[in-house]
């Protein structure tokens, strides 16, 4: 098995903390990439199997995937234990559209603050702000009293952990109104497959002279 990713790739974050989480062997390919250029030129696997042509792709045999959250479901199959989706039915539901909910609804406010870097005091990126507290005011109230997002510990928590390392990166941190979201960071944060992504990213921006957030800071 080979999974394709990049050193900033979000989603090829996901893929691979559901592959350590489960246990799994594979081989991890750090496509090319460069801050200047981003990921150009393109890997000709991803390129080939990809018609969006980003990464992740995933190889095993004969089958070739891409979509982190494609990717994730063909995991869950083929290694049901420790399983990340919850048994029942509706909090699997519920927990499905969380790790939606992330990607599409949160993240598309931090990839304008990506580029809004140098004008924070922009309006874009005061309403890209607001709409990341408002999501992060969603999610403590999501979370409650339990531990983790979706009841037991599952994909929702893997996508909107590395969903809001890229906030806390580019402006949109969560904070002290959020108490039960950053015990929450911290508790995954302590998971080994986490830590072990998350600080691979940590050790690649630093090398790159980009500072880090406190919480990535401490799995460098």
């Amino acid at each position: 098995m080979k999974l394709y990713s990049g050193p900033l790739s979000m989603f090829g974050a996901k893929a691979e903390i559901a592959a350590r989480e489960k246990g799994l062997e594979f081989e991890l390919v750090m496509v090319p990439f460069e801050m200047a250029t981003l990921y150009t030129p393109k890997h000709p696997e991803v390129l080939r199997i990809n018609p969006k042509r980003q990464v992740p792709v995933l190889i095993d045999g004969d089958l070739e995937l891409f979509d982190s959250t494609q990717i994730f479901e063909y995991l869950e199959t083929l290694k049901p234990e420790p399983a990340l989706w919850p048994a029942d039915p509706k909090a699997r539901a519920r927990a499905r559209l969380l790790e939606h909910k992330s990607d599409e609804v949160y993240f598309p406010s931090i990839i304008r603050l990506m580029s809004l870097q140098r004008t924070l005091e922009d309006p874009a990126a005061i309403d890209a702000r607001a709409a990341a507290t408002a999501f992060y005011d969603e999610m403590e109230r999501t979370l409650g009293a339990g531990p983790w997002l979706g009841g037991s510990y599952s994909f929702a928590d893997i996508a909107f952990y590395m969903a809001q390392l890229f906030g806390a990166r580019m402006g949109a941190p969560m904070d002290a109104s959020h108490p039960r979201l950053l015990a929450w960071r911290d508790r995954m944060s302590a998971r080994p497959a986490v830590a072990q992504v998350a600080g691979a990213m940590g050790r690649y921006l630093l090398s790159q002279g980009r500072s880090l957030p406190p919480f990535l800071q401490a799995l460098v």
